[in-house]
């Protein structure tokens, strides 16, 4: 056991040496890591919200707007397919989620024709049969009632809030923020926590805009009047100008062409104007709807919506068959730059709506760091001066370890960029005691083999040999329940799972295999079978 061969020497000091180097920049501030060389390891510990400062946001996605959309497109499709086919439909109302109409048809025959509309409906929004998304109802007052299942409005928001975690973190990306936590709480919640954010305003400003960009024709058989501002034919809506505010437009809720088959949006300059604009290009399916639009309606307004707001209302002076263009609306240079990144990332499929929010200024976080420094340095000075009063030589060496130990959690952390926080620090403390903990198992069976009358050699051996299987089942059992912490958990538990974690690693290497690699060199050093080792 107290024998190390060339190839093993040479794994610990590679496996020390690659942490000390990883944990190094730690030590010094970013400004001196530039100056270093490029094959010198630069990865510092990110530190969390708590440690740092920065913005704390709990949002929730307002999946009504969701629902009610999906009945706005089920009432459009039903007109056409009624004026197709010459059929009476009347007194209209959608409210609540659902839609309710007066129908020469009966409710067998609306419920056909929803099945003739599913056909074309990829996303199977109209699925009916044995798993039907809708219920159709007669009601005492002679209406038809549609309304969407229980089941099929789980189904909506689940999507929305998975669709909104992904588009939420590509925006905060875009911000170039390090190491933000963005995550799903209960059924339609998002947490989402930025470090280091100085202006979170900024992050809410993203956040509050759907970014929903559509291209709809402006209806012209009527003129917008004042006097009536939300007057709109059947078919029609009332949208405000995004540069006018006393102006409205009236344009057709049909959407010509969605944002969703948008590719990119770049800031930029008009070439004649020089004011700033954003350009966009769509993929190939939406070039072909936008070229087929254009060449359709030449001469005609065709507005640009970003959010229920009309940014603009050009005119289509021929076929756009490209499949780009541009956004003008007086924008400035920050407010193009915004609307390019909200675009690229995509159209939040709901509105969010910040329930919570908090902020963590850095002072605060000095204080937490400044607070965990303190308790780390009494625990670990109490725990060196414990192990050196105890087991003397033996405890120089464990107290050896525990430094090369802590030294080596730091490198893990900075190699994987995992981010500290407060609790972290708490797992880094425990694990000072955890590793000694193994240290103290591993010399109380040396006494006692002294005691029993064997040799310091043989009591050496026997100890870590009989220790070993205690050591792996206690870090064992403690290693269970930081991934049952990790994966159940959120935030700053989580955290301190990552650290427990690591820790546990590197106090088994450092307690068992380092300590016992010195306590070898000092048998060889001594050359005596007593080698004047006291414990």
């Amino acid at each position: 056991m107290l024998y190390f061969s060339r190839s093993k020497k040479l794994l610990i000091f590679l496996t020390i040496g690659i942490g000390l180097l990883f944990a190094l920049p730690n030590f010094f501030t970013k400004d001196s890591l530039n100056s270093f060389p490029n094959f010198f390891p630069n990865q510092q510990v990110n530190l969390g919200l708590d440690l740092q400062g920065g913005s704390h946001l709990l949002l929730e996605v307002d999946t009504d707007v969701i629902i009610n959309e999906r009945i706005d497109n089920l009432t459009s499709d039903l007109r056409k397919l009624y004026r197709e086919e010459d059929l009476k439909i009347s007194s209209i109302k959608t409210t609540n989620g659902s839609l309710k109409f007066k129908s020469s048809s009966t409710a067998q025959s609306v419920i056909n024709k929803i099945k003739d509309l599913s056909v074309t409906d990829s996303q199977n929004l109209l699925q009916v049969g044995s798993s039907s998304n809708l219920i159709v109802n007669i009601n005492s007052d002679e209406y038809l009632e549609i309304l969407f299942t229980e089941e099929y409005k789980k189904l909506l928001t689940i999507n929305a809030v998975n669709q909104s975690l992904e588009i939420v973190r590509r925006r905060i990306d875009e911000l170039g923020t390090r190491e933000p936590t963005i995550q799903r709480q209960g059924t339609s919640r998002i947490i989402i926590q930025v470090p280091g954010l100085e202006d979170p305003d900024q992050i809410k400003s993203l956040l509050g805009q759907t970014a929903k960009l559509t291209f709809q024709l402006v209806d012209q058989s009527v003129v917008y009047d004042p006097q009536k501002p939300d007057k709109a034919p059947i078919g029609s809506e009332v949208l405000p100008s995004d540069d006018d505010p006393n102006y409205k437009y009236i344009v057709k809720k049909r959407v010509m062409v969605g944002g969703e088959n948008l590719v990119d949006a770049q800031p930029g300059f008009d070439p004649q104007t020089n004011e700033p604009i954003v350009t966009f290009r769509f993929d190939g399916i939406g070039a072909k709807k936008f070229g087929r639009v254009t060449q359709q309606n030449v001469g005609k307004p065709f507005a640009i919506i970003l959010d229920d707001r009309v940014v603009s209302a050009p005119v289509i002076r021929d076929a756009i068959l490209g499949g780009s263009g541009q956004i003008s609306g007086g924008f400035t240079s920050e407010e193009a730059n915004e609307l390019a990144i909200l675009l690229r990332a995509g159209a939040l499929p709901a509105p969010l709506i910040i329930l919570e929010e908090r902020s963590v200024g850095p002072d605060l976080g000095a204080d937490s760091i400044n607070a965990g420094k303190i308790a780390a340095i009494i625990g670990f000075a109490a725990v060196i001066l414990f192990m050196l009063f105890i087991y003397r030589t033996f405890g120089l060496f464990a107290d050896i370890a525990l430094i090369i130990n802590l030294l080596l959690v730091l490198g893990v952390l900075s190699m994987f960029q995992a981010t500290l926080t407060l609790p972290g620090i708490a797992g880094i403390i425990l694990t000072i005691g955890m590793a000694v903990d193994a240290n103290v198992l591993i010399f109380e069976r040396v006494k006692e083999e002294l005691r029993n009358g064997s040799s310091m050699i043989n009591s050496i051996d026997n100890g870590y040999k009989r220790a070993l299987s205690t050591i792996l089942d206690a870090n064992i059992t403690t290693l269970i329940a930081a991934i049952i912490l990790f994966f159940m958990a959120s935030g700053p538990v989580r955290g301190f799972s990552i650290t427990l974690a690591i820790g546990i690693f590197t106090s088994v290497f450092t307690a068992f295999t380092v300590t016992r690699f010195f306590i070898s060199l000092r048998v060889r050093k001594m050359k005596s079978e007593s080698v004047g080792l006291k414990i």
